[in-house]
Protein backbone atom coordinates (compact mmCIF):
# COMPACT_ATOMS: atom_id res chain seq x y z
CA UNK A 1 0.00 0.00 0.00
CA UNK A 2 3.01 2.59 0.84
CA UNK A 3 4.42 1.73 -2.33
CA UNK A 4 1.12 2.24 -4.57
CA UNK A 5 0.95 5.90 -2.15
CA UNK A 6 4.20 6.85 -3.03
CA UNK A 7 3.79 6.01 -6.69
CA UNK A 8 0.82 8.22 -6.46
CA UNK A 9 2.66 11.06 -5.08
CA UNK A 10 5.15 10.71 -7.13
CA UNK A 11 2.68 10.73 -10.40
CA UNK A 12 1.01 13.83 -8.93
CA UNK A 13 4.51 15.62 -8.41
CA UNK A 14 5.68 14.90 -11.63
CA UNK A 15 2.12 16.00 -13.27
CA UNK A 16 2.62 19.51 -11.51
CA UNK A 17 6.01 19.82 -12.15
CA UNK A 18 5.12 19.40 -16.27
CA UNK A 19 2.19 21.95 -15.68
CA UNK A 20 4.22 24.66 -14.57
CA UNK A 21 7.02 23.66 -17.00
CA UNK A 22 4.39 24.36 -20.21
CA UNK A 23 2.85 27.22 -18.32
CA UNK A 24 6.47 28.71 -18.60
CA UNK A 25 6.78 27.90 -21.89
CA UNK A 26 3.39 29.04 -22.80
CA UNK A 27 3.86 32.19 -21.49
CA UNK A 28 7.34 32.60 -23.19
CA UNK A 29 5.14 31.90 -26.67
CA UNK A 30 2.80 34.29 -25.80
CA UNK A 31 4.95 37.05 -25.57
CA UNK A 32 7.27 36.40 -28.64
CA UNK A 33 4.03 35.94 -30.79
CA UNK A 34 2.56 39.39 -29.10
CA UNK A 35 5.92 40.96 -30.67
CA UNK A 36 5.75 39.40 -33.64
CA UNK A 37 1.65 40.77 -34.35
CA UNK A 38 3.17 44.30 -32.25
CA UNK A 39 5.78 44.07 -35.75
CA UNK A 40 3.43 43.04 -38.18
CA UNK A 41 0.76 45.68 -37.06
CA UNK A 42 3.52 47.92 -37.36
CA UNK A 43 4.30 47.15 -41.47
CA UNK A 44 0.70 47.03 -42.24
CA UNK A 45 0.06 50.50 -40.82
CA UNK A 46 3.60 51.44 -42.90
CA UNK A 47 2.15 49.88 -46.00
CA UNK A 48 -1.15 51.48 -45.66
CA UNK A 49 0.33 54.88 -45.24
CA UNK A 50 1.71 54.58 -48.25
CA UNK A 51 -0.59 53.31 -50.53
CA UNK A 52 -3.06 55.92 -48.84
CA UNK A 53 -0.48 58.59 -50.15
CA UNK A 54 -0.31 56.82 -53.77
CA UNK A 55 -3.99 56.81 -53.83
CA UNK A 56 -4.24 60.35 -52.54
CA UNK A 57 -1.84 61.50 -55.38
CA UNK A 58 -3.81 59.71 -58.05
CA UNK A 59 -6.69 60.94 -57.45
CA UNK A 60 -5.18 64.25 -56.55
CA UNK A 61 -4.01 63.54 -60.50
CA UNK A 62 -7.12 62.50 -61.88
CA UNK A 63 -9.13 65.53 -60.14
CA UNK A 64 -6.38 67.82 -62.24
CA UNK A 65 -7.05 66.02 -65.67
CA UNK A 66 -11.09 66.47 -65.31
CA UNK A 67 -10.61 69.81 -64.19
CA UNK A 68 -8.41 70.26 -67.56
CA UNK A 69 -10.56 68.55 -69.63
CA UNK A 70 -14.08 70.01 -68.44
CA UNK A 71 -11.73 73.83 -68.93
CA UNK A 72 -11.20 72.42 -72.18
CA UNK A 73 -15.39 71.99 -73.04
CA UNK A 74 -15.90 75.19 -71.51
CA UNK A 75 -13.48 77.25 -73.50
CA UNK A 76 -14.79 75.21 -76.84
CA UNK A 77 -18.24 76.15 -76.00
CA UNK A 78 -17.43 79.55 -75.37
CA UNK A 79 -15.21 80.06 -78.55
CA UNK A 80 -18.49 78.18 -80.79
CA UNK A 81 -20.99 80.92 -79.14
CA UNK A 82 -18.34 83.72 -80.05
CA UNK A 83 -18.50 82.22 -83.57
CA UNK A 84 -22.18 82.15 -83.60
CA UNK A 85 -22.65 85.91 -82.50
CA UNK A 86 -19.59 86.95 -84.80
CA UNK A 87 -21.54 85.51 -87.76
CA UNK A 88 -25.05 87.11 -86.56
CA UNK A 89 -23.07 90.04 -86.00
CA UNK A 90 -21.69 89.77 -89.60
CA UNK A 91 -25.15 89.09 -91.34
CA UNK A 92 -26.66 91.91 -89.24
CA UNK A 93 -23.91 94.34 -91.01
CA UNK A 94 -25.18 92.99 -94.33
CA UNK A 95 -28.76 93.25 -93.59
CA UNK A 96 -28.46 96.58 -92.65
CA UNK A 97 -26.01 97.58 -96.28
CA UNK A 98 -28.65 95.63 -97.77
CA UNK A 99 -31.35 97.83 -96.25
CA UNK A 100 -29.46 101.26 -96.86
CA UNK A 101 -29.37 100.17 -100.70
CA UNK A 102 -33.19 99.24 -100.82
CA UNK A 103 -34.22 102.12 -98.98
CA UNK A 104 -31.83 103.95 -101.64
CA UNK A 105 -33.12 102.42 -104.27
CA UNK A 106 -37.29 103.28 -103.37
CA UNK A 107 -36.19 106.56 -102.89
CA UNK A 108 -35.31 106.92 -106.17
CA UNK A 109 -38.58 105.33 -107.75
CA UNK A 110 -40.36 107.54 -105.44
CA UNK A 111 -39.08 110.56 -107.02
CA UNK A 112 -39.57 108.93 -110.62
CA UNK A 113 -43.00 107.75 -109.51
CA UNK A 114 -43.87 111.83 -108.55
CA UNK A 115 -42.44 112.71 -111.62
CA UNK A 116 -44.53 110.39 -113.45
CA UNK A 117 -47.85 111.50 -111.28
CA UNK A 118 -47.07 114.83 -112.43
CA UNK A 119 -46.59 114.42 -116.41
CA UNK A 120 -49.97 112.18 -115.79
CA UNK A 121 -51.65 114.80 -114.29
CA UNK A 122 -50.50 117.14 -117.18
CA UNK A 123 -51.55 114.53 -120.05
CA UNK A 124 -55.05 114.46 -118.08
CA UNK A 125 -55.62 118.52 -117.88
CA UNK A 126 -54.62 118.22 -121.74
CA UNK A 127 -56.68 115.97 -122.73
CA UNK A 128 -59.66 117.25 -120.53
CA UNK A 129 -59.74 120.28 -122.84
CA UNK A 130 -59.32 118.62 -125.80
CA UNK A 131 -62.23 116.69 -124.93
CA UNK A 132 -64.66 119.41 -123.74
CA UNK A 133 -63.24 121.01 -127.28
CA UNK A 134 -64.34 118.08 -129.45
CA UNK A 135 -67.98 117.77 -127.05
CA UNK A 136 -68.48 121.07 -128.72
CA UNK A 137 -67.61 120.78 -131.97
CA UNK A 138 -70.12 117.74 -131.99
CA UNK A 139 -72.98 119.51 -130.24
CA UNK A 140 -72.61 122.10 -132.64
CA UNK A 141 -72.43 119.26 -135.32
CA UNK A 142 -75.38 117.38 -134.20
CA UNK A 143 -77.08 120.75 -134.34
CA UNK A 144 -76.59 121.61 -137.95
CA UNK A 145 -77.62 118.21 -139.14
CA UNK A 146 -80.15 118.95 -137.19
CA UNK A 147 -81.27 121.54 -138.44
CA UNK A 148 -80.63 120.35 -142.03
CA UNK A 149 -82.27 117.45 -141.44
CA UNK A 150 -85.22 118.41 -139.61
CA UNK A 151 -85.13 115.61 -137.14
CA UNK A 152 -83.72 115.17 -134.00
CA UNK A 153 -80.92 113.10 -132.68
CA UNK A 154 -82.75 110.71 -130.55
CA UNK A 155 -85.65 110.43 -133.82
CA UNK A 156 -82.57 109.55 -136.02
CA UNK A 157 -81.88 107.11 -133.87
CA UNK A 158 -84.83 105.43 -133.80
CA UNK A 159 -85.19 105.61 -137.22
CA UNK A 160 -82.18 103.46 -137.62
CA UNK A 161 -82.75 101.36 -134.85
CA UNK A 162 -85.98 100.33 -136.61
CA UNK A 163 -84.87 100.00 -139.80
CA UNK A 164 -82.26 97.78 -138.75
CA UNK A 165 -84.46 95.65 -137.04
CA UNK A 166 -87.12 94.80 -139.88
CA UNK A 167 -84.14 93.85 -141.75
CA UNK A 168 -82.45 91.60 -139.18
CA UNK A 169 -85.79 89.99 -138.33
CA UNK A 170 -87.00 89.29 -141.86
CA UNK A 171 -83.65 87.87 -142.64
CA UNK A 172 -83.59 85.76 -139.49
CA UNK A 173 -87.10 84.83 -140.61
CA UNK A 174 -86.31 83.59 -143.85
CA UNK A 175 -83.24 81.85 -142.69
CA UNK A 176 -85.29 80.19 -140.10
CA UNK A 177 -88.18 78.68 -142.17
CA UNK A 178 -85.56 77.41 -144.68
CA UNK A 179 -83.31 75.60 -141.97
CA UNK A 180 -86.68 74.08 -140.24
CA UNK A 181 -87.69 73.14 -143.73
CA UNK A 182 -84.68 71.28 -144.49
CA UNK A 183 -84.73 69.59 -141.22
CA UNK A 184 -87.90 68.44 -141.12
CA UNK A 185 -87.52 66.82 -144.62
CA UNK A 186 -84.70 65.25 -143.53
CA UNK A 187 -86.22 64.40 -139.67
CA UNK A 188 -89.26 62.32 -141.45
CA UNK A 189 -86.76 60.76 -143.81
CA UNK A 190 -84.39 59.85 -141.43
CA UNK A 191 -87.44 58.75 -138.90
CA UNK A 192 -89.09 56.37 -141.21
CA UNK A 193 -85.89 54.75 -142.47
CA UNK A 194 -85.22 54.06 -138.73
CA UNK A 195 -88.84 52.70 -138.18
CA UNK A 196 -88.65 50.90 -141.04
CA UNK A 197 -85.49 49.26 -140.17
CA UNK A 198 -86.78 48.22 -137.07
CA UNK A 199 -89.68 47.13 -137.89
CA UNK A 200 -88.37 44.73 -140.62
CA UNK A 201 -85.27 43.50 -138.09
CA UNK A 202 -88.28 42.22 -135.38
CA UNK A 203 -90.54 39.82 -136.50
CA UNK A 204 -93.97 38.58 -134.26
CA UNK A 205 -96.76 36.19 -134.61
CA UNK A 206 -99.74 37.46 -134.59
CA UNK A 207 -102.50 37.68 -131.13
CA UNK A 208 -104.55 34.35 -130.61
CA UNK A 209 -106.13 35.05 -127.49
CA UNK A 210 -109.24 33.70 -126.50
CA UNK A 211 -111.15 33.11 -123.37
CA UNK A 212 -111.88 29.49 -123.95
CA UNK A 213 -109.81 26.05 -123.43
CA UNK A 214 -110.90 22.71 -124.42
CA UNK A 215 -109.46 19.86 -122.27
CA UNK A 216 -109.17 16.56 -124.12
CA UNK A 217 -110.45 13.38 -122.12
CA UNK A 218 -109.57 10.00 -123.10
CA UNK A 219 -112.83 8.66 -123.23
CA UNK A 220 -116.31 10.21 -122.12
CA UNK A 221 -116.72 8.06 -119.52
CA UNK A 222 -114.82 10.65 -117.44
CA UNK A 223 -117.43 12.99 -117.80
CA UNK A 224 -119.48 11.77 -115.37
CA UNK A 225 -116.71 11.61 -112.70
CA UNK A 226 -115.80 14.91 -113.19
CA UNK A 227 -119.48 16.11 -112.79
CA UNK A 228 -119.96 14.27 -109.80
CA UNK A 229 -123.11 12.84 -107.95
CA UNK A 230 -125.94 15.63 -108.71
CA UNK A 231 -123.10 17.71 -110.07
CA UNK A 232 -121.70 18.62 -106.97
CA UNK A 233 -118.22 18.37 -108.56
CA UNK A 234 -118.09 20.32 -110.85
CA UNK A 235 -119.99 23.04 -108.81
CA UNK A 236 -117.43 23.04 -106.22
CA UNK A 237 -114.26 23.09 -109.25
CA UNK A 238 -116.33 25.89 -110.54
CA UNK A 239 -116.43 27.65 -107.55
CA UNK A 240 -112.84 27.31 -106.06
CA UNK A 241 -111.40 28.55 -109.60
CA UNK A 242 -114.01 30.61 -110.84
CA UNK A 243 -114.11 28.97 -114.34
CA UNK A 244 -116.99 27.89 -116.18
CA UNK A 245 -117.18 24.18 -117.26
CA UNK A 246 -119.22 23.79 -120.17
CA UNK A 247 -119.88 19.84 -120.46
CA UNK A 248 -121.81 19.26 -123.88
CA UNK A 249 -121.95 16.99 -126.58
CA UNK A 250 -117.84 17.78 -127.89
CA UNK A 251 -116.82 13.98 -128.05
CA UNK A 252 -113.74 13.49 -125.28
CA UNK A 253 -113.29 17.30 -124.82
CA UNK A 254 -114.02 20.06 -121.93
CA UNK A 255 -114.42 23.53 -122.55
CA UNK A 256 -113.26 26.04 -119.95
CA UNK A 257 -114.34 29.38 -120.46
CA UNK A 258 -113.10 32.38 -118.19
CA UNK A 259 -111.80 35.85 -119.17
CA UNK A 260 -108.98 35.68 -117.23
CA UNK A 261 -105.87 33.40 -118.66
CA UNK A 262 -104.58 32.81 -114.71
CA UNK A 263 -107.65 31.46 -113.79
CA UNK A 264 -108.56 28.99 -116.72
CA UNK A 265 -104.99 28.04 -116.54
CA UNK A 266 -105.69 26.50 -113.10
CA UNK A 267 -108.68 25.21 -113.75
CA UNK A 268 -106.97 23.23 -116.96
CA UNK A 269 -103.98 21.86 -114.53
CA UNK A 270 -106.13 21.09 -111.93
CA UNK A 271 -109.05 18.93 -114.20
CA UNK A 272 -105.41 17.14 -115.25
CA UNK A 273 -104.18 16.22 -112.32
CA UNK A 274 -107.86 15.31 -110.56
CA UNK A 275 -108.22 13.05 -113.82
CA UNK A 276 -104.84 11.47 -113.90
CA UNK A 277 -104.89 10.63 -110.40
CA UNK A 278 -108.58 9.54 -110.42
CA UNK A 279 -110.11 10.74 -107.15
CA UNK A 280 -112.32 13.92 -107.90
CA UNK A 281 -114.52 14.83 -105.10
CA UNK A 282 -115.08 18.70 -103.23
CA UNK A 283 -112.32 18.09 -101.09
CA UNK A 284 -109.84 16.63 -103.55
CA UNK A 285 -110.67 19.25 -105.69
CA UNK A 286 -110.17 22.27 -103.14
CA UNK A 287 -106.92 20.61 -102.29
CA UNK A 288 -105.31 20.16 -105.63
CA UNK A 289 -106.84 24.03 -106.72
CA UNK A 290 -104.68 25.01 -104.11
CA UNK A 291 -101.32 23.39 -105.38
CA UNK A 292 -101.93 24.21 -108.16
CA UNK A 293 -102.40 28.48 -107.52
CA UNK A 294 -99.28 27.86 -106.04
CA UNK A 295 -97.56 26.12 -108.92
CA UNK A 296 -98.57 28.64 -111.25
CA UNK A 297 -97.35 31.69 -108.49
CA UNK A 298 -93.67 29.56 -109.00
CA UNK A 299 -94.40 29.35 -112.67
CA UNK A 300 -94.79 33.21 -113.24
CA UNK A 301 -91.88 34.01 -111.12
CA UNK A 302 -89.89 31.26 -113.56
CA UNK A 303 -91.48 33.00 -116.59
CA UNK A 304 -90.35 36.65 -115.72
CA UNK A 305 -86.93 35.36 -115.24
CA UNK A 306 -86.24 34.01 -118.43
CA UNK A 307 -88.09 36.45 -120.33
CA UNK A 308 -85.04 39.03 -118.40
CA UNK A 309 -82.40 36.76 -119.26
CA UNK A 310 -83.58 36.36 -123.13
CA UNK A 311 -83.54 40.50 -123.49
CA UNK A 312 -80.40 40.79 -121.11
CA UNK A 313 -81.96 42.77 -118.53
CA UNK A 314 -79.58 42.79 -115.67
CA UNK A 315 -80.57 43.99 -111.97
CA UNK A 316 -84.03 43.64 -112.05
CA UNK A 317 -86.28 43.61 -108.66
CA UNK A 318 -88.08 40.64 -107.72
CA UNK A 319 -91.38 42.18 -107.74
CA UNK A 320 -90.30 43.70 -110.71
CA UNK A 321 -89.63 40.27 -112.54
CA UNK A 322 -92.63 38.71 -110.76
CA UNK A 323 -95.09 41.42 -112.29
CA UNK A 324 -93.09 40.42 -116.02
CA UNK A 325 -94.48 36.90 -115.19
CA UNK A 326 -97.81 37.93 -114.32
CA UNK A 327 -98.32 39.85 -117.60
CA UNK A 328 -97.91 36.20 -119.31
CA UNK A 329 -101.69 35.92 -118.60
CA UNK A 330 -102.84 39.05 -119.36
CA UNK A 331 -104.31 40.86 -122.96
CA UNK A 332 -104.28 44.28 -123.96
CA UNK A 333 -106.56 44.69 -126.93
CA UNK A 334 -106.60 40.55 -127.32
CA UNK A 335 -102.93 40.90 -127.70
CA UNK A 336 -101.10 38.65 -125.16
CA UNK A 337 -99.32 41.52 -122.91
CA UNK A 338 -95.82 39.56 -122.58
CA UNK A 339 -95.44 39.19 -126.11
CA UNK A 340 -95.97 42.65 -126.39
CA UNK A 341 -93.83 44.09 -124.24
CA UNK A 342 -90.94 41.91 -125.54
CA UNK A 343 -91.57 43.35 -128.92
CA UNK A 344 -91.74 46.90 -127.49
CA UNK A 345 -88.54 46.15 -125.86
CA UNK A 346 -86.42 44.84 -128.15
CA UNK A 347 -88.17 47.70 -130.90
CA UNK A 348 -86.62 50.18 -128.65
CA UNK A 349 -83.04 48.56 -128.14
CA UNK A 350 -82.83 48.34 -132.31
CA UNK A 351 -84.36 52.04 -132.17
CA UNK A 352 -81.96 53.21 -129.50
CA UNK A 353 -79.16 51.76 -131.43
CA UNK A 354 -80.11 53.46 -134.55
CA UNK A 355 -80.17 56.39 -132.88
CA UNK A 356 -76.52 56.01 -130.79
CA UNK A 357 -78.30 55.85 -127.44
CA UNK A 358 -78.19 53.27 -124.01
CA UNK A 359 -79.87 50.51 -125.31
CA UNK A 360 -80.01 48.27 -122.49
CA UNK A 361 -81.70 51.01 -120.78
CA UNK A 362 -84.60 51.08 -123.49
CA UNK A 363 -84.90 47.56 -123.27
CA UNK A 364 -85.20 47.97 -119.98
CA UNK A 365 -88.17 50.95 -120.25
CA UNK A 366 -89.89 48.72 -123.34
CA UNK A 367 -90.40 45.70 -121.33
CA UNK A 368 -91.38 47.40 -118.32
CA UNK A 369 -93.89 49.73 -120.02
CA UNK A 370 -97.16 48.09 -119.72
CA UNK A 371 -96.62 46.74 -115.81
CA UNK A 372 -98.91 48.35 -114.55
CA UNK A 373 -101.74 46.63 -116.60
CA UNK A 374 -100.92 43.90 -114.10
CA UNK A 375 -102.08 45.32 -110.50
CA UNK A 376 -102.02 43.25 -107.55
CA UNK A 377 -104.51 45.28 -105.47
CA UNK A 378 -108.20 46.41 -107.11
CA UNK A 379 -107.37 49.73 -105.44
CA UNK A 380 -104.55 50.05 -107.91
CA UNK A 381 -106.68 49.67 -111.12
CA UNK A 382 -108.44 52.84 -110.48
CA UNK A 383 -104.70 54.33 -111.48
CA UNK A 384 -103.66 54.96 -114.82
CA UNK A 385 -101.29 52.18 -116.09
CA UNK A 386 -98.96 54.34 -117.11
CA UNK A 387 -98.13 56.01 -113.98
CA UNK A 388 -99.27 52.67 -111.87
CA UNK A 389 -96.56 51.47 -113.78
CA UNK A 390 -93.60 54.52 -112.79
CA UNK A 391 -94.59 54.17 -109.19
CA UNK A 392 -93.53 50.50 -109.06
CA UNK A 393 -90.13 50.94 -111.27
CA UNK A 394 -89.91 54.21 -108.41
CA UNK A 395 -90.79 52.28 -105.70
CA UNK A 396 -88.20 49.13 -106.61
CA UNK A 397 -85.44 51.35 -107.72
CA UNK A 398 -85.53 52.07 -111.62
CA UNK A 399 -83.32 55.09 -112.86
CA UNK A 400 -84.88 58.45 -113.50
CA UNK A 401 -84.92 58.20 -116.93
CA UNK A 402 -87.18 54.91 -116.90
CA UNK A 403 -89.48 55.66 -114.92
CA UNK A 404 -90.55 58.80 -116.60
CA UNK A 405 -90.31 56.89 -120.08
CA UNK A 406 -92.97 54.15 -118.63
CA UNK A 407 -95.14 57.17 -117.46
CA UNK A 408 -95.05 59.21 -120.30
CA UNK A 409 -95.57 56.65 -122.75
CA UNK A 410 -99.48 57.77 -123.24
CA UNK A 411 -98.45 61.31 -122.57
CA UNK A 412 -99.95 61.56 -118.67
CA UNK A 413 -96.38 62.95 -117.90
CA UNK A 414 -94.16 65.10 -119.42
CA UNK A 415 -91.24 63.37 -121.69
CA UNK A 416 -87.47 64.32 -120.04
CA UNK A 417 -85.58 62.13 -121.83
CA UNK A 418 -85.10 60.92 -125.34
CA UNK A 419 -85.63 56.59 -124.22
CA UNK A 420 -89.14 58.50 -123.53
CA UNK A 421 -90.65 59.22 -127.05
CA UNK A 422 -88.84 55.78 -128.26
CA UNK A 423 -90.74 53.77 -125.80
CA UNK A 424 -93.91 55.65 -127.12
CA UNK A 425 -92.99 55.08 -130.90
CA UNK A 426 -92.49 51.48 -130.30
CA UNK A 427 -95.67 50.46 -128.49
CA UNK A 428 -97.57 52.18 -131.04
CA UNK A 429 -96.05 49.82 -133.51
CA UNK A 430 -96.54 46.82 -131.97
CA UNK A 431 -100.35 47.54 -131.40
CA UNK A 432 -100.66 48.70 -134.86
CA UNK A 433 -99.63 45.89 -136.86
CA UNK A 434 -102.41 43.90 -138.87
CA UNK A 435 -103.92 41.28 -136.19
CA UNK A 436 -102.11 42.40 -133.54
CA UNK A 437 -105.09 43.29 -131.73
CA UNK A 438 -108.97 42.67 -131.47
CA UNK A 439 -110.91 45.48 -129.85
CA UNK A 440 -114.02 43.60 -129.45
CA UNK A 441 -112.57 40.97 -127.46
CA UNK A 442 -111.27 44.07 -125.23
CA UNK A 443 -114.19 45.69 -124.63
CA UNK A 444 -115.70 42.01 -123.49
CA UNK A 445 -113.57 41.23 -120.97
CA UNK A 446 -113.50 44.41 -119.95
CA UNK A 447 -117.39 44.34 -119.20
CA UNK A 448 -116.30 40.87 -117.24
CA UNK A 449 -114.08 42.92 -115.20
CA UNK A 450 -116.28 45.81 -114.38
CA UNK A 451 -119.20 42.84 -113.46
CA UNK A 452 -116.57 41.46 -110.77
CA UNK A 453 -115.66 45.13 -109.61
CA UNK A 454 -119.09 46.05 -108.71
CA UNK A 455 -119.25 43.09 -106.86
CA UNK A 456 -116.08 43.48 -104.58
CA UNK A 457 -117.41 47.16 -103.88
CA UNK A 458 -120.41 45.25 -101.61
CA UNK A 459 -119.43 44.28 -97.90
CA UNK A 460 -118.73 40.71 -97.08
CA UNK A 461 -117.66 39.60 -100.64
CA UNK A 462 -114.98 37.25 -100.44
CA UNK A 463 -115.07 35.93 -104.44
CA UNK A 464 -116.77 37.00 -107.84
CA UNK A 465 -117.00 35.55 -110.88
CA UNK A 466 -118.57 36.58 -114.29
CA UNK A 467 -119.39 33.56 -116.16
CA UNK A 468 -121.77 32.38 -119.17
CA UNK A 469 -119.79 35.14 -121.13
CA UNK A 470 -121.47 38.05 -118.73
CA UNK A 471 -124.49 36.73 -118.34
CA UNK A 472 -124.31 35.17 -114.86
CA UNK A 473 -122.19 36.92 -112.20
CA UNK A 474 -121.19 34.41 -109.00
CA UNK A 475 -120.54 35.93 -105.53
CA UNK A 476 -119.17 33.85 -102.85
CA UNK A 477 -119.76 35.41 -99.38
CA UNK A 478 -118.10 35.08 -96.10
CA UNK A 479 -120.89 33.00 -93.94
CA UNK A 480 -119.56 35.08 -90.83
CA UNK A 481 -120.60 38.57 -92.03
CA UNK A 482 -123.66 37.61 -94.14
CA UNK A 483 -126.69 36.15 -93.19
CA UNK A 484 -129.32 34.05 -95.15
CA UNK A 485 -131.29 37.10 -95.15
CA UNK A 486 -128.48 39.44 -96.05
CA UNK A 487 -127.38 37.12 -99.05
CA UNK A 488 -131.00 37.92 -100.98
CA UNK A 489 -130.90 41.64 -100.24
CA UNK A 490 -127.35 41.01 -101.13
CA UNK A 491 -127.46 39.96 -104.60
CA UNK A 492 -130.89 42.27 -105.26
CA UNK A 493 -128.56 45.34 -104.60
CA UNK A 494 -125.54 44.20 -107.06
CA UNK A 495 -128.47 43.35 -109.28
CA UNK A 496 -129.87 46.98 -108.99
CA UNK A 497 -126.06 48.47 -109.32
CA UNK A 498 -125.30 46.38 -112.56
CA UNK A 499 -128.73 47.46 -113.82
CA UNK A 500 -128.16 51.05 -113.17
CA UNK A 501 -123.92 51.48 -113.79
CA UNK A 502 -123.19 49.08 -116.32
CA UNK A 503 -125.09 49.24 -120.53
CA UNK A 504 -125.19 45.62 -121.59
CA UNK A 505 -127.05 43.08 -123.99
CA UNK A 506 -129.67 40.62 -122.66
CA UNK A 507 -129.98 39.62 -118.77
CA UNK A 508 -127.21 39.42 -116.31
CA UNK A 509 -128.04 36.78 -113.64
CA UNK A 510 -126.46 37.16 -109.97
CA UNK A 511 -126.28 34.34 -107.90
CA UNK A 512 -125.13 34.60 -104.24
CA UNK A 513 -123.40 31.63 -102.52
CA UNK A 514 -122.99 31.54 -98.28
CA UNK A 515 -121.67 27.99 -97.06
CA UNK A 516 -120.99 27.69 -94.26
CA UNK A 517 -118.24 25.06 -92.58
CA UNK A 518 -116.96 22.95 -89.75
CA UNK A 519 -113.89 21.41 -89.85
CA UNK A 520 -111.51 19.32 -87.30
CA UNK A 521 -108.71 17.40 -87.68
CA UNK A 522 -108.83 13.57 -85.81
CA UNK A 523 -104.67 13.03 -84.79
Amino acid sequence: MDSITIGIIAVLIGVAIGFAVAKFMEKGKASKTIQNAKKEANRFLKDANVEGENIKKEKIFQAKEKFLELKAEHEKVINSKDKKIGEAEKRTRDKESQISSELAKNKKLSDQLESQIKDVEYKHEFFDKKQSELDKLHKNQVQQLEVISGLSAEEAKGQLLESLRETAKSDAMSYMQATMEEAKLTAQQEAKKIIINTIQRIGTEEAVENCVSVFNLESDDVKGRIIGREGRNIRALEAATGVEIVVDDTPEAIILSCFDSVRREVARLSLHKLVTDGRIHPARIEEIVKKTEKQIEQEIVEIGKRTVIDLGIHGLHPELIKAVGRMKYRSSYGQNLLQHSREVAKLCGVMAAELGLNTKMAKRAGLLHDIGKVPNTEAEMETPHAILGMQWAEKFGEKPDVCNAIGAHHDEIEMKTLIAPIVQVCDAISGARPGARRQVLDSYIQRLKDLEEIAFGFGGVQKAYAIQAGRELRVIVESEKVTDDKAAELSFEISQKIQTDMTYPGQVKVTVIRETRAVNVAK
